[in-house]
């Protein structure tokens, strides 16, 4: 072979071989976004399916900015204290094969169980995790408090362990009892304005919670545009009575329904009535003004405003 030819076909060998990776790549990059588009289309399940499992060929570019991926070690291990708590307290040494003992050595095989006397012996009416503080890396305090029928309560901390990937916990240590968690002090409450019980304002709440809460009516009619609220169903109540209504602001106690658009929150307490006896309930709802009348914006539910915003 001419030495000329040899040298062409050497040179043009590294550039087909780079030129083959650079197609291999592509392909992949387009297969990804096949998956990636199919599972969109098919649903959020899918597409988690599609990200876990998509090729992994891509290596990440380093940043100097700090990742704000939240470690999975983090996760809070109270409800595995809890658990732990209730099957040690309805357990004995003198019956270690029962189905409580074995569950609590199962969760903390060096743990030794209680020694009650039988005749003595009160199992909790309730056990719940109060606290959970984690000390340092992996490792965490649980306060739970056991409830008993006779009313007393007692508060205990359990020592957990998280491991690296916080997917698994492990009791280190018999439950200590403790005093349980001091009562906070409580602000000032924003809602200082008495609104009148035969205003318009409380006409419409009671109106409100009468469909929300025993089913007469619609609660749409009673909701404002664009604001969307399921009732309680099934209906828990047979009767809602309002009791007292206090508003944020003074435009709440107004004898006149002010202009379209006003504003207000209200802190509405009500007695609901069913067959077993009468619930003293509250409730913070956002009321806004249109037409003449009030209408309800939000209804706060735990932590969030259900059926609209602030």
């Amino acid at each position: 072979m001419p030495l000329g030819k040899q040298a062409a076909e050497s040179d043009a060998a590294p550039a087909m071989a780079a030129g083959a990776r650079l197609e291999t790549m592509r392909r992949r990059v387009r297969l990804s976004r096949l998956v990636l588009f199919t599972a969109i289309a098919a649903g959020p399940a899918a597409l988690g399916v599609a990200v876990l499992s998509g090729p992994t060929t891509v290596a990440a570019v380093p940043s100097d900015k700090p990742t704000a991926v939240r470690s999975a070690a983090t996760a809070d291990p109270a409800g595995y204290a809890q658990v732990f708590v209730d099957a040690w307290l309805r357990s004995s040494t003198d019956d270690a094969n029962s189905a409580q003992a074995r569950l609590a050595q199962s969760l903390a095989p060096d743990v030794d169980l209680p020694d009650p006397v039988a005749s003595a012996h009160r199992v909790p009416a309730a056990v719940t995790a109060v606290r959970s503080a984690q000390r340092e890396d992996g490792e965490w305090a649980v306060t739970v408090a056991a409830q008993y029928a006779d009313g007393r309560l007692r508060y205990f901390v359990v020592p957990v362990t998280a491991d690296a990937s916080g997917a698994s916990f492990a009791v280190t240590g018999a439950p200590g009892a403790v005093a349980g968690p001091a009562r906070a002090a409580v602000g000032q409450s924003p809602y200082r304005v008495r609104v009148p019980s035969d205003g318009h304002l409380s006409s419409a709440v009671g109106e409100f919670f009468g469909a929300y809460l025993t089913g007469a009516g619609e609660v749409g009619r009673y909701l404002a545009p664009g604001v969307k609220l399921s009732p309680v169903s099934p209906a828990p109540y047979t009767a809602v009575a309002v009791q007292q209504v206090w508003g944020a602001e003074e435009a709440a106690a107004a004898a006149q329904v002010p202009a379209n658009g006003t504003k207000v929150r209200v802190r509405v307490q009500v007695e609901a009535r069913d067959d077993g006896g009468r619930w003293p309930l509250s409730y913070d709802i956002d009321l806004k003004a249109r037409s003449g009348r009030w209408e309800v914006a939000a209804l706060e539910s735990g932590t969030v405003r259900d059926g609209g915003a602030r």
